[in-house]
């Protein structure tokens, strides 16, 4: 008799294996509501009243432990879920809301436990961040398992849940108008990451604002759509340039689709979907065409165009009375340490020849100069000066500025080059 029942079991066993074959061969069907699925694309369809829910067609098992979901759009709220849940899921609810499911949420930065009440889990996510969620073992005879998250490849935290024997399934929920996200089902997560992302931290710290940029160490990813002007991708660093530190350099590292870089400096609360130098309080040499924008949409020559390689430089000139964190002050003329410069009176630029005539024509900045300090702000291209510019410097202070506004461009920023 018990040599019946073992034939019989490695039987059972035999025809889950096979199903599970043919399951390889034939992707199971996703199922999704109120969601567009394009691809590894999912878009949000509904009314921002009710939570669409896509659900994968395969759990996550010992070979395929772990998804990521990266955040192509917010929306109009972020309301977006990562996590897993059963097989047989209601597609009304978010992920985490309901018992035998768990997901961390965009929006807030909680974990959802089976409960619509969520607990403090991680940092809150926007555009262009990469959501992971992963099985790191299984406690067959507690039937447990434990499940984690990660955000930009950095494990953000833990937990154990409860599993049944179909196990669990990655699922994305979202509840507002305009979410977008792409699902990559078979993300592989590193370890060795973590040694990166804790260098991501370091430098993090330095940018006081970042809109549709990323960063990882002394990089700048450009994540926006790039579809209209007002996508521009902006960073800002926390502290302005001073007689202590008063340069800057970007190194292209990807041009991206049309190389729509510009660096520069703008006063603190400069808009964040305008390119360094469009606006009032700020200037910037683009890199696309060569051309020097001053508070205003329309540039002038200036310069040679920057591409892939090309190592771009701004920095203030102070003048010798100049005191803006009680450390003395730089020389207008010290600036030796750039390679091959010419003099102050070489520099062939005729926007500078010019330059006394088109401030008297802007009314609105000779007034403001009746109140602030002017400085000169200069440009570099491969440490070679290209040229100058006076500016008022807005209260506060002048914070260098990056600007980005097409797919797939990358800068390296190095904000204290001549430091050491």
């Amino acid at each position: 008799m018990d040599d019946i029942n073992v034939l019989h079991h490695r039987c059972l066993l035999n025809l889950r294996r096979r199903i599970r074959d043919i399951e390889d061969g034939h992707p199971a069907q996703d199922r999704c509501m109120r969601l567009q699925k394009d691809g590894d694309t999912l878009s949000y369809q509904g009314n921002s009243e009710e939570v669409g829910c896509y659900v994968a067609g395969h759990p996550l098992s010992k070979g395929n432990c772990y998804f990521e979901v990266t955040i192509v759009d917010t929306g109009v709220r972020g309301t977006i879920a990562v996590g897993l849940v059963p097989k047989f899921y209601r597609l009304d609810h978010q992920p985490g809301w309901l018992p035998y499911s768990v997901a961390y949420h965009a929006d807030n930065g909680k974990l959802y436990n089976g409960n619509p009440v969520g607990k403090q889990f991680g940092p809150k996510c926007a555009r262009g961040d990469r959501i992971g969620c992963g099985i790191h073992s299984e406690n067959t005879e507690a039937g447990l398992i434990t499940v984690f998250f990660t955000k930009n490849g950095r494990e953000v935290g833990s937990i154990e849940v409860p599993v049944s024997s179909e196990g669990l399934y990655p699922a994305v929920g979202m509840h507002s108008m305009g979410e977008e996200v792409k699902v990559d089902l078979r993300a592989e997560w590193l370890l060795e990451e973590d040694d990166t992302m804790m260098m991501v931290d370091s430098h993090e710290d330095d940018w006081g604002r970042l809109h549709d940029v990323r960063v990882s160490g002394m990089l700048l990813e450009y994540v926006g759509k790039g579809k209209s002007i007002m996508d521009v991708g902006l960073a800002q660093a926390r502290q302005p340039l001073t007689t202590r530190c008063h340069y800057y350099e970007v190194e292209i590292v990807d041009a991206g689709e049309k190389c729509y870089i510009a660096l520069g400096l703008a006063r603190r609360d400069y808009p964040k979907n305008r390119h360094p130098g469009w606006s009032r309080g700020s200037v910037a040499y683009h890199a696309d065409d060569g051309k020097i924008f001053y508070g205003i949409g329309v540039g002038d020559a200036f310069g040679p165009r920057c591409f892939k390689g090309d190592i771009m430089g701004c920095g203030i000139m102070f003048p010798r009375d100049y005191s803006l964190d009680g450390d003395g002050s730089a020389d207008v003329e010290d600036l030796g340490w750039l390679e091959g410069q010419p003099s102050q009176d070489g520099v062939q630029n005729v926007l500078y020849l010019n330059g006394e005539d088109e401030e008297e024509e802007e009314g609105d900045e000779v007034a403001q100069e009746q109140q602030g300090k002017k400085v000169t702000v200069f440009f570099t291209r491969n440490g070679k000066l290209m040229g100058r510019r006076e500016m008022v410097v807005p209260p506060g202070g002048l914070y260098p500025t990056v600007g980005m506004l097409s797919s797939g461009e990358k800068v390296k920023v190095d904000l204290h080059p001549l430091s050491g």
